[in-house]
């Protein structure tokens, strides 16, 4: 939910701070400035295969050290950036890209010598103007695609760098309307609630037109894609994603926060499911349980979602579904190479 407005704007601005600093220090400079940013009995939760990190002297030798190496010239460019109190804790959230030159090879991922984008969403916890909670999914499987490395079936949707906002205003900076972040927080939850009443039989059964815009842009993570409308939103991702795991089930969210038009909920994991049958992402059903890390980011507008961005770790999934996401991609690259 939204807390005091002066804490989340100073701490966004902070957050802000933080990154770019941590983007653009010295070579010679990226520990200690990595220190300063986070607290030291930080605790960090990213993609496969990153996981769990403690300290932030693992977060600089794990993530910022091989990230800024394969990409020198390194630009956090974000596009959405809210913050607010869930659970009696403060909470940044924040969703973008990384811009760069990838010159040299990242987790194995071959450098192509050219620009890339990586796309991330992350939520981090604030206290005192540091980071002592992070959650960050980089969606590495994208940068395969660029790197022309693909290692999975084809996506049924789109395959493209995700857009900002149409409204180009995600970056909430100033103070927004407590009575309505708290109005659209309301509607995602509500949404939340009616994914979960499925009868097994008719889409129709979760009533999706009461929420959605007819418009709607669902931008997915990479081994999905983006979809356009509700029905592109069903055909492309929902149906295949409903007869794979039947019955999946909420595990919960660790932050749900909303300024003004936006709202962001990440979950750790955020759904448990058994992937009982379907062709979702190309698999045969295997019959075993996942736990899926999941973020969302929405824009409303007209008291509808019109937007919606989802990071995904699908290669976590895939993972826990016996199939090795790195290790098809090494098997790629030396064809390709």
């Amino acid at each position: 939910m939204n807390g005091d407005d002066s804490t989340a704007l100073t701490n966004k601005r902070t957050f802000l701070d933080l990154m770019s600093a941590i983007a653009d220090a010295p070579a010679d400079r990226l520990g200690d400035t990595v220190a300063a940013a986070y607290h030291p009995k930080v605790r960090w939760s990213g993609s496969h295969p990153l996981d769990e990190l403690d300290g932030a002297d693992a977060i600089a030798a794990v993530v910022w050290g091989p990230m800024r190496d394969a990409l020198p010239d390194l630009e956090r460019r974000d596009t959405i950036l809210l913050g607010g109190r869930s659970d009696d804790s403060d909470w940044i959230a924040a969703i973008g890209h990384y811009q760069g030159t990838f010159v040299r090879d990242w987790l194995g991922i071959p450098a192509t010598g050219g620009v890339v984008d990586i796309r991330y969403g992350e939520f981090d916890q604030m206290v005192d103007g540091r980071i002592v909670r992070s959650h960050v999914l980089i969606d590495f499987l994208d940068l395969m695609r660029q790197a022309g490395v693909w290692p999975i079936a084809p996506s049924l949707g789109a395959e493209a760098m995700w857009p900002g906002p149409a409204t180009q205003d995600g970056l909430l900076i100033g103070a927004q309307d407590p009575a309505l972040s708290a109005a659209r927080l309301k509607l995602v939850r509500d949404m939340h609630r009616g994914l979960l009443v499925y009868d097994g039989k008719s889409l129709s059964s979760m009533d999706h037109a009461r929420y959605w815009h007819p418009k709607m842009m669902w931008y997915g993570p990479s081994g999905i894609g983006t979809t356009r409308a509700l029905k592109g939103f069903e055909d492309f991702h929902q149906v295949p994603f409903l007869k794979a795991f039947p019955d999946r089930a909420g595990a919960g969210h660790y932050a749900e926060i909303a300024e003004g038009e936006y709202v962001a909920t990440g979950g750790w994991p955020s759904l448990t499911a058994t992937h009982l049958g379907g062709d979702w992402l190309g698999l045969a059903p295997t019959g075993r349980t996942v736990a899926m890390r999941v973020m969302d980011f929405y824009r409303c507008a007209d008291g509808l979602i019109r937007e919606n961005w989802v990071p995904i770790d699908i290669i976590d999934i895939l993972r826990q579904l016996g199939v090795d996401v790195f290790g098809r991609m090494h098997l790629r690259r030396g064809r390709v190479g």
